[in-house]
């Protein structure tokens, strides 16, 4: 494993265990930690697993915590896409992770999810009801949601949605010109800055910020607009997600502008629960307090209270 991810690990995850886990697809460096029910973490674009360092270890005290990166994502194996992109489905990286848990010998474990990992938190429960007993996600609203509700504001601050999802190699050429100017512009959201993240961290998202992981995410995206999309099609009106479902949201993020999570969500789980935080895009690296209250209560199966948006 790279030495300075295992360095970062370490540094942000004390007490954490660092593995590499080989799935039937891909192969998966997470953080374990914690001893208690099984929950896994999940990070979003253009993350890795390092944006749970200020909750994980807190988390760890009651749960065993599992972080992976996401298959394409941070240091974890980047596979061909395959001509329909269905390599980097919500599905397949669901089905990674389902494999890491049956690795670490965890049949059924709650799921939390930022961005594209909520997104991949909503296929998994959808697809398995049986082993997800809880998710939480944080910062979206499903994807069919998404797609079937596209208004000019959400997509001038949604641009890389289309714009990543374009015909290899486009995409990929114009982001990869500059991937420090393209991370640094990727992660200052209006009205909150970089100053959020912590620099252990923003180090670890420049040093993955790589030609190969920029055309794994673009994968990801023509995915989403694609097979992940059609499944979504398919379902909609058709099941839902059994476990409880607790929905956040930054009042400051495009999330929080331009949609209404609860009202969409509610299309898809029935044992719904959702509030806004006070924060953008990534609220648990801005505010891992807010993050940690909703969880720990949520988690527990107690109802969260919300807060002050």
């Amino acid at each position: 494993m790279n030495e300075a991810r295992l360095a970062a690990d370490r540094d942000m995850f004390p007490g954490f265990e660092s593995h590499v886990v080989k799935t039937s697809g891909a192969e998966i460096p997470l953080v374990k930690g914690g001893d208690g029910p099984p929950l896994l973490l999940l990070h979003g674009n253009p993350l890795t697993h390092v944006s749970w360092h200020k909750v994980a270890p807190e988390l760890a005290k009651t749960y065993t915590v599992i972080a992976p990166d996401l298959r394409g994502y941070g240091d974890s194996s980047k596979p061909e896409g395959g001509e329909d992109h269905a390599a980097y489905s919500f599905r397949a990286m669901g089905q990674d992770n389902f494999e890491i848990m049956d690795h670490f010998g965890f049949e059924r474990f709650a799921v939390a999810g930022h961005d594209r990992g909520a997104r991949v938190g909503f296929r998994m429960a959808l697809d398995r009801p049986e082993r997800v007993t809880r998710l939480a996600a944080l910062d979206i609203v499903p994807t069919h949601a998404v797609l079937s509700n596209v208004t000019l504001g959400w997509g001038l601050e949604s641009y890389h949605w289309f714009f990543m999802a374009q015909k290899a190699p486009f995409p990929e050429k114009l982001l990869t010109a500059d991937l420090g100017y393209y991370i640094d512009y990727k992660l200052n959201k209006k009205g909150v800055g970089l100053s959020i993240f912590d620099p252990r961290a923003m180090a670890e998202y420049k040093r993955c910020t790589t030609p190969e992981q920029i055309h794994a995410v673009c994968e990801d995206y023509r995915a989403t607009v694609g097979v992940d999309f059609a499944m979504d099609k398919a379902d909609f009106g058709k099941r839902k997600i059994a476990c409880p479902v607790l929905v956040i949201w930054g009042s400051n993020s495009h999330c929080g502008r331009h949609f209404r999570p609860v009202e969409m969500w509610a299309d898809w789980a029935d044992d719904l629960r959702g509030f806004a935080v006070p924060t953008g895009h990534y609220p648990a690296e801005q505010r891992p307090d807010l993050i940690l209250a909703a969880f720990g209560a949520f988690f527990a199966g107690v109802e969260p209270k919300s807060v002050a948006a």
